[in-house]
């Protein structure tokens, strides 16, 4: 979908980077040298990267049961996968441990020095993205979360802080959420009656520039962000019947256009500040090609949930000591809304690894190397 003008977002995130041009001055250089390694990972997001926060939260989005985990040493720990998520396996990718839940009460102490995950199912850019289900961590609430372990970092690690922060790296996985249960439950939420889908996905932007921005100012200076994938195909929209059966419901699909290119924009407009290396992954386009040549990728099933109940197994999820499928990795969803484990490494091996077509302008690797 292309963009024929500079929506408000674009024009309000290049003041934004002005601002903060005069403001906060980390200002590392920018050149390639050899990797001296990578001390964090900073994850913020939704249900997709959750690891756990939302056990300590009111909230009946949850998934601290069996079989969730049960290709993770048969443990569940909150991750709404069978194994392990996106960012887990970024995270062994980059050699630094599993960045622990926020709202776990023992993530104190040298445990933050790896990271930290802030990562909330249900969440999402807005507010109120999400809030049938309880309580959650928006990603304004996510970046205040942030600011208290930097409180805490602070004072274990003083000046060497803003050095720490500029060689971490930050993954935000943000908005599927603000579509699935915001824009597209207009029995609950208004803004499908509010917005059309191209100034709704202007407001998401805007309110996601400014705390991105919020992170930049507080020392981070690399972030990959990844766009929405398709989410008309996954199982929790094929059931609700809008398209024939082993069809994507294609007008979810399209609405999502004024996002992802904007997402992408808007990591253009932040490479532009000083010491600032970002990048956007194609999760649309790297989902998209699976689910377009799944035996390419070992998959055979691509429109059902291995875990759920109902149409498609996506129109109630994986429920507590719900017998799954057992040939998991030849599914491309684990339950009603989240890939399998081996869709994941998939997703993670081409953000590391991959061209500008998965992940743009550079790849996770090449952010490592750059100082």
């Amino acid at each position: 979908m292309a963009i024929l003008y500079q929506p408000n977002w674009f024009i309000a995130f290049a003041i934004l980077i002005l601002h903060y041009s005069n403001g906060v001055g980390v200002g590392v250089g920018v050149g390639i040298a050899g990797s001296e390694g990578v001390p964090a990972l900073f994850v913020f997001g939704d249900s997709l990267v959750d690891v756990g926060n939302n056990n300590f939260l009111s909230s009946i989005a949850k998934s601290n049961y069996f079989p969730y985990g049960i290709d993770f040493n048969m443990h569940p720990t909150g991750r709404f996968s069978n194994g392990k998520t996106f960012v887990d396996i970024i995270g062994e990718m980059l050699g630094v441990p599993y960045p622990p839940p926020f709202a776990d009460p023992n993530s104190v102490g040298v445990k933050l020095l790896g990271g930290m995950n802030y990562a909330s199912a249900a969440a999402g850019i807005l507010d109120e993205t999400g809030q049938h289900y309880g309580a959650r961590y928006s990603l304004s609430q996510q970046v205040l979360n942030f600011e208290r372990t930097l409180d805490q970092l602070r004072t274990m690690m003083g000046s060497n802080l803003t050095n720490f922060l500029s060689k971490s790296i930050a993954i935000l996985v943000f908005g599927s959420n603000d579509y699935i249960n915001n824009y597209l439950m207009p029995s609950i939420y208004s803004s499908s009656y509010t917005y059309s889908p191209s100034e709704f996905g202007n407001l998401l932007l805007n309110h996601y520039a400014r705390q991105l921005m919020a992170l930049y100012s507080l020392g981070l200076r690399k972030f990959f962000i990844a766009g929405i994938g398709p989410i008309g195909c996954i199982p929790n929209q094929r059931a609700t019947g809008q398209a024939a059966p082993g069809r994507c419901v294609d007008y979810v699909n399209e609405i999502l256009g004024t996002f992802n290119q904007g997402a992408k924009s808007m990591v253009e407009q932040l490479n532009k500040r000083p010491g600032a290396v970002a990048a956007y992954g194609n999760t649309y386009g790297a989902v998209g090609d699976i689910l377009n040549n799944p035996t390419a990728y070992g998959f055979n099933v691509v429109d059902k949930g291995c875990c759920g109940i109902g149409r498609n197994q996506g129109q109630i999820t994986c429920l507590p000591f719900a017998y799954p499928c057992t040939n998991r990795n030849q599914y491309v969803f684990w339950d009603a809304f989240h890939p399998t484990q081996a869709v994941n490494a998939i997703l993670a091996r081409r953000a590391f690894y991959g061209p500008p077509l998965d992940s743009h302008p550079i790849n996770i690797q090449q952010i490592t190397l750059i100082n």
